[in-house]
């Protein structure tokens, strides 16, 4: 199994790029979070999670080792595919995630795309045990703190939604977007950067 890659990027896709590897070009699934300030041929290096399937092997890969973590740790619950689990780790960081499970936050997680009821009180009663392991490999000076994902955000993620931007496009942009944005004005700076790869 690849477990770790280093090599120029060659191609950036909205959810994916294809890294150059010696030659060999592999395409790969990305979060938010490694999405952003990429260039093309500029080096980098990712943590991977190869998926085989009878039909496909496809690799997800982060910059982020916690990411990574949280990543893996999302597929061992009944329920949450790879994409599944690709969104909502573009969506919340792995201690902001690591908070909710030991809160028995179900709010919080229904919020996460793809996530509902049923699925966060999955998470929340198969995690809960893992969750300390998990928690543990973050890092010291990062302290928890609450989740908080403004109505501003929804609805203007909910209006891009509806433009055809995917998921993890339209987070990508919001990390990137002035703190307390009001939802017209996270419409427009989402218009214009996603515009840039248009």
């Amino acid at each position: 199994m690849i477990g770790y890659l280093r090599g120029k990027i060659k191609f950036i896709f909205a959810e994916e790029i294809i890294l150059d590897v010696q030659g060999v070009g592999y395409k790969i699934f990305i979060d938010a979070e490694t999405r952003q300030n990429l260039q093309i041929d500029t080096e980098i290096e990712l943590f991977i999670h190869t998926l085989v399937r009878e039909d496909a092997i496809n690799l997800f890969g982060f910059k982020n080792r916690q990411a990574f973590e949280l990543f893996e740790t999302l597929l061992t619950v009944n329920g949450i595919g790879a994409k599944s689990a690709l969104s909502i780790v573009s969506k919340i960081s792995a201690t902001d995630f690591a908070l909710a499970v030991a809160n028995q936050n179900l709010t919080a997680l229904t919020k996460l795309p793809g996530v509902g009821k049923k699925s966060a009180q999955r998470i929340l009663l198969e995690l809960k045990d893992k969750i300390g392991n998990f928690s543990k490999n973050l890092p010291a000076e990062e302290n928890f703190q609450p989740i908080t994902i403004s109505n501003a955000a929804e609805e203007a993620e909910e209006a891009l939604s509806a433009l055809g931007y995917t998921q993890s496009e339209i987070s990508a942009v919001f990390n990137r977007a002035p703190k307390n944005s009001t939802t017209e004005n996270l419409i427009k700076f989402a218009l214009k950067e996603l515009n840039k790869f248009a």
